[in-house]
């Protein structure tokens, strides 16, 4: 099926350019004496993430065969595309797959994080979900899924509100 090969180099792309800008945000931050906070736990989402569209194309390729609700999946998979480059663009240079705390930083309100506190983590939620259904690839939509829930709510998000709880609670210390 050339469509879950299309897809698979599409988001693929998409990751290493997303990495790409990480990394030149984090030269940014740790230039301005940012301070990097979960460090442990980010080798997990990066083998969630290969296992993810591993786990799509393994799928859609043995099932051979399009969802007959494709479209709704796609649709989708692109509105939660939208809201996560949304809050790229609010974010701004602080924008990074780690949690890294820049000194003096206000916390960012605007955008997408003026409804939701964590907009970016519920589109990838929405992404790793449907994408995988537009090719029936329903295993890999639920295991991706309940893996990214688990490691969002018990250990990402917690890492990060510890470290802009301390941000601001030690603003002296970081102005």
């Amino acid at each position: 099926m050339v469509t879950v090969w299309v897809a698979l180099a599409w988001v693929a792309l998409q990751r290493l350019l997303e990495l790409r800008l990480a990394q030149a945000n984090l030269r940014w931050a740790l230039a301005r004496g940012g301070r990097e906070y979960g460090k442990e736990h980010y080798p997990l989402f990066f083998l969630l993430h290969i296992g993810w569209m591993l786990g799509w194309l393994a799928e859609g390729l043995a099932r051979n065969q399009l969802s007959p609700f494709w479209g709704f999946w796609l649709a989708l998979f692109l509105l939660a595309q939208g809201l996560r480059y949304w809050a790229i663009q609010s974010l701004g240079r602080y924008w990074n797959t780690r949690i890294i705390i820049v000194p003096g930083a206000k916390k960012v309100t605007t955008g997408p994080y003026r409804y939701i506190a964590h907009p970016n983590y519920l589109a990838v939620a929405l992404e790793l979900f449907s994408l995988p259904l537009v090719f029936n690839a329903w295993i890999t939509a639920l295991v991706a899924s309940f893996l990214n829930a688990l490691l969002l709510l018990f250990i990402r998000i917690p890492a990060e509100e510890k470290a802009l709880g301390e941000l601001a609670a030690n603003p002296e210390q970081n102005a």
